[in-house]
């Protein structure tokens, strides 16, 4: 019987290593380029703002503060239905300025989770080797948070406007106020969206980029009410007017009084000249920090 054939060895190469076939085969199925790329950076973005697909302990946050955002939305559609009132206690824009704090919250402890991490455990140069671009990166993140924020503002307004239909209220009447109510959280979601992230893609360190979020909101938000208080003391209507401009929510509440007739929270701007200047303002601060954010990441390294 004769000996079994002995497989050939692969030839040597110069020097004296030797090359082996591990069998890689060539990847032969679609490419779905930059844009899948960007939508699955998105859809990560958004799932990771509400701590989807993370640890349980990653979720507390953001759903308390759902929660949060929801539980004076249920207050107010119990009172209605048990009081049988003829429209909901408070309006929808109304609903949204009193509860900023609770969005500026979860702004803060959200904006991080998209962005510091990526710069902490450096793989911003693993996108950007290829083939996504920076902008749509800064893009799909802004698109992310901009999408949790108006999920976490419409919710309650959705719930007030069932609990209206609930309490008999007309559809004709709630109809118009829940698009307005819907348009306002889209504004505040925008604003907010570009200057949280704006703040927290300067530092790798998450509890850095909360503590930065929620210092320059209550700064901004006090020097807002400061400015307010002095020129209602001093009498001057004007002033007090365009001390809105001072604090995103404020300024999001003016563009919302005074073009689309919401009612006012704080101070309405001072004439048609106070709408447009606030109108450019909200224009100049979403363009500006999308531009800011575009610098920021022009400086990151692809190595």
């Amino acid at each position: 019987m004769s000996a079994p054939e002995q497989p050939q060895l692969p030839p040597q190469a110069a020097g004296g290593g030797v090359i082996h076939d591990i069998g890689y085969r060539h990847y032969d199925g679609p490419r779905l380029g930059t844009r899948y790329v960007q939508r699955s950076l998105f859809v990560d973005g958004l799932r990771g703002a509400y701590g989807l697909g993370r640890s349980m302990r990653s979720k507390i946050m953001p759903l308390l503060l759902l929660a949060a955002m929801c539980l004076p939305a249920i207050v107010l559609v119990v009172v209605t239905t048990v009081v049988g009132g003829d429209d909901l206690p408070l309006g929808y824009t109304e609903y949204l300025f009193n509860v900023q704090t609770v969005v500026a919250i979860f702004l803060a402890a959200q904006a991080p989770v998209l962005v510091s991490r990526d710069l902490r455990y450096r793989v911003v140069p693993l996108y950007f080797a290829r083939p996504l671009q920076r902008p749509q990166y800064v893009q799909a993140k802004l698109a992310a948070m901009t999408t949790a924020l108006f999920v976490l503002m419409a919710l309650p307004l959705v719930i007030m406007f069932a609990g209206a239909l609930l309490a008999k209220i007309p559809f004709s009447e709630q109809a118009p106020d829940l698009a307005l109510g819907l348009l306002a959280a889209l504004l505040y979601a925008v604003v907010l969206a570009g200057v949280g992230l704006l703040i927290a893609a300067f530092t790798p360190r998450r509890g850095l980029g909360v503590a930065a979020v929620i210092a320059v909101l209550l700064v901004l938000s006090g020097a807002q009410v400061a400015v307010w208080a002095i020129a209602d003391e001093l009498g001057n209507t004007t002033l007090a007017g365009l001390s809105g401009l001072i604090s995103p929510s404020t300024l999001v509440d003016g563009v919302l009084s005074s073009v689309l007739g919401a009612s006012s929270t704080v101070v309405e701007p001072p004439g048609t000249l106070g709408a447009v200047v606030f109108v450019a303002a909200a224009v100049l601060l979403v363009v500006g920090c999308y531009l800011a954010l575009l610098a920021r990441y022009r400086r990151v390294p692809t190595s």
